[in-house]
């Protein structure tokens, strides 16, 4: 819990986003919000893949990007969960037309 009012208490909690895709020189990042921008590929960890979760921190005044893996896995793992259900009840075999 913040105690004063220094510039880490801007953002006393990390934040996270998720890269959704990568084209060129641009990441789209989902916003907690749900809302996607594109940001510079650069301003993102070395290695970001689509799918990471980066955790953003602010010390000292600098903005701080990490790729959170235990995120990353967590909700790669649910996506899968939640794929797996919805495939549950299809049909098995070939489909005719």
């Amino acid at each position: 819990m913040p105690t004063d009012n220094t510039p880490d208490d801007l953002m006393p909690h990390p934040s996270f986003v998720t890269v959704d895709g990568l084209e060129g020189h641009l990441a789209r990042v989902e916003l907690p919000d749900g809302i996607t921008e594109d940001w510079p590929l650069a301003s993102l960890p070395p290695g970001v893949k689509e799918g990471d979760v980066i955790r953003l921190t602010v010390h000292g005044g600098d903005l701080e990007a990490e790729i959170d893996h235990a995120q990353t896995r967590e909700r790669l793992t649910a996506a899968q969960a939640g794929t797996d259900a919805l495939n549950a009840g299809a049909p098995t075999g070939d489909v005719e037309l």
